[in-house]
């Protein structure tokens, strides 16, 4: 527009349009950079995550190193060693001890049995008989009922006595001697002739047993 023109529309009321304001452009560089400078100062979170906090791996050796203890020494490897053996021979002794025990029920069973066949039969109790020999046998006093004639003749000698299932057999001192070779325990009452009087007291009948005595 030429200044005549201008002058003329100034003439006539109307106004110059203002100047626009001039804005520069924002510097890409200036911008960047701070964006840059808000990324350094901002911690890592990956980085700083994993150099803050300790490693599960290396807190889990740490626990377990703590966890072991002192090594054994040489002195406790061989003392536990011992025990060990110990502890094994004495389980080895007992098996055999009980394997013991075993064979000897199993032996007092078959001697039983034999003695039973050996005297079945033999026997020569009398159930009218009325005189009671005491005897000891077991750690208490036993009896046995006998007629006369075999009292005499069992503190003779020429007379035994057998246990055999809780009763008490009166044999003849043959049979006694072969049953001693089968099972000796049941031999209740084997009376030796040439033995002092005092040493059998209970072959007396009037002998009296006193009533505290457990039967």
């Amino acid at each position: 527009m030429t200044d005549s023109l201008r002058d003329q529309l100034l003439g006539l009321g109307f106004k110059a349009a203002p100047a626009p304001k001039r804005n520069d452009p924002p510097r890409r560089g200036g911008r960047h950079d701070a964006k840059a400078g808000q990324k350094s100062n901002a911690p890592a979170p990956g980085r700083n995550a994993r150099a803050g906090a300790p490693h599960k791996g290396g807190h889990r050796q740490g626990a377990q190193g703590t966890g072991r203890g002192k090594p054994r020494s040489q002195e406790d490897i061989d003392l536990a060693k011992a025990y060990a053996i110990r502890a094994q021979r004495e389980k080895e002794e007992r098996i055999r001890a009980e394997q013991a025990k075993q064979e000897e029920a199993r032996k007092r069973r078959e001697a039983r049995t034999r003695l039973a066949e050996l005297v079945k039969g033999k026997a020569l109790n009398v159930e009218e008989a009325d005189i009671a020999r005491h005897f000891p046998y077991g750690g208490k006093i036993k009896r046995v009922y006998v007629t006369a004639d075999q009292l005499k003749a069992l503190n003779a000698g020429e007379l035994g006595v057998l246990q055999m299932d809780g009763r008490y057999l009166l044999v003849t001192a043959a049979l006694l001697a072969e049953a001693e070779q089968v099972f000796a325990p049941a031999v209740a009452l084997k009376v030796d002739p040439d033995a002092p009087a005092e040493d059998d007291p209970y072959a007396d009948p009037k002998y009296q047993v006193p009533d505290d005595l457990v039967w």
